[in-house]
């Protein structure tokens, strides 16, 4: 009997080897897999598990990647998805056709393929909105005669300038086709490279796009994410047609005839977008007052803790609307995604707990200045540390959330997180000072 045959792929040899190279010698092999015809490519990749497949395609140059992505089975296209960072992804799907973004959406979970929706969508008037994601771009180590072979097998209708990557696939410059055509064979692209002269990123409004057009006096401008990391290209054609095509729509802005609010919308379409909000305010206002009565004998016998009380909720509400700012900064520029979430929050919540022993080390000797009083010191040091925390998860929680679940969090993270941080600051002030209500004194 031949044993190769009955083998199963996990314990094959070759299997392991293939699956330890792709691994452990990620960069060498993605150069290797770029420079073979797509079926080899699929030949050494389609039997290794998703999360290996993942690794590689992290490191896989534009082209290259979205030929191997269309050609692997749809169901180990998705899980794919699944593994690699979600940005990888995004630009993966991007590259792809509309019908084929939906084809392979399908198959991920319903968060996993709102959350890709969601970053496949840049704003109107964006750079992101009019790039052209189909870009052909190599690792700045290939030889120009390994350059050459691959942009034939692409089939390149036309080209001017090839973009040159790391191995990170950040953007480190340009080479003219007229150099790689004259220049001798074994030389690299970073030999021949010579920096990129501007950048946007994919948020970036029209209107500078086109004030970089003019100010450099180029044909096309890559468009990087926040980490350089390339996701396309604009070319100058197709920004004067965007300019064109959205000529109807931008009068209708100026007009106010939106369905956002502007500055000069009127009063009534104001009141309608932001009086639910005051009203719910107003709920959460209740709840963070009946807290503080739920306290009432506490606060009358030691009358220190109601002057007290408006530094805990001030404090954890200012380290909430920090961690609120840098979150929601994160998600508008898209630096972070909800699969973020654990890694923002804990990221927080250890800035929360710092900040917060500083701040209680600061206020405890002030309150102890103040009142002579070592308990209620004690109480104010530790109310600090668990309120300033509990402030910094939900700043980074709050925003993230509300995303999830489809709604506005710049409309409405500020009010959640006021509740949040108002309770938290009342709770953990007023309900360490009941459990050491034996350190404090009357009066």
């Amino acid at each position: 009997m031949n044993t190769q045959e009955t083998t199963p792929p996990a314990a094959d040899p070759v299997f392991i080897l293939n699956r330890d190279y792709l691994l452990n010698y990620t960069i060498d092999a993605a150069r290797r897999i770029e420079a073979m015809r797509t079926g080899d490519a699929l030949d050494a990749l389609e039997d290794q598990p998703p999360h290996v497949i993942a690794r590689v395609f992290e490191r896989l140059a534009p082209g290259a990647a979205d030929n191997i992505l269309k050609n692997l089975p749809e169901a180990l296209s998705s899980r794919v998805l699944n593994s690699v960072d979600i940005r990888t992804g995004t630009a993966l799907l991007s590259r792809c056709s509309t019908e084929q973004q939906e084809s392979l959406l399908a198959n991920l979970d319903k968060g996993a393929a709102k959350e890709y929706r969601s970053l496949l969508q840049y704003p109107e008037n964006s750079a992101g909105a009019i790039m052209q994601p189909r870009v052909v771009a190599l690792n700045q180590s290939v030889t120009v005669e390994a350059a050459i072979s691959q942009i034939k097998r692409r089939k390149v209708s036309s080209l001017h300038h090839l973009l040159v990557l790391d191995d990170e696939m950040r953007l480190t410059g340009t080479v003219d086709i007229q150099r790689i055509a004259l220049a001798d064979g074994h030389e690299t692209l970073a030999s021949l490279s010579h920096p990129v002269k501007t950048v946007v990123e994919p948020l970036d409004p029209r209107e500078d796009v086109v004030a970089k057009l003019e100010k450099h006096r180029v044909d096309v401008i890559p468009v990087v994410d926040i980490d350089q990391r390339l996701l396309g290209v604009i070319e100058g054609q197709n920004l004067i047609d965007a300019l064109r095509e959205n000529l109807a729509s931008d009068m209708q802005t100026m007009v106010g005839a939106s369905k956002d609010e502007r500055a000069l919308s009127s009063s009534i379409f104001s009141v309608k977008k932001r009086h639910p909000w005051l009203q719910i305010n107003l709920l959460t206002a209740f709840l963070a007052a009946a807290v503080v009565g739920a306290f009432e004998g506490i606060i009358t016998k030691y009358t220190a803790l109601a002057i007290l009380l408006p530094i805990a909720a001030g404090q954890s509400g200012n380290a909430g609307a920090q961690a609120l700012a840098v979150t929601m900064r994160g998600l508008t520029l898209r630096e972070i995604s909800m699969r973020h979430w654990l890694r923002v929050m804990l990221k927080e919540c250890g800035a929360g707990m710092l900040n917060g022993i500083g701040i209680a080390i600061t206020c405890s000797t002030a309150i102890y200045l103040w009142s002579r009083s070592s308990g209620l010191a004690l109480v104010m040091a530790l109310a600090m540390i668990v309120s300033m925390t509990i402030a910094g998860v939900s700043g980074a929680l709050v925003p993230i959330l509300l995303k999830r679940f489809g709604l506005d969090p710049a409309q409405s993270s500020s009010i959640v997180l006021t509740t949040v941080t108002d309770i938290a600051g009342f709770m953990s002030f007023l309900g360490i000072a009941t459990l050491l209500s034996s350190m404090l004194e009357a009066g």
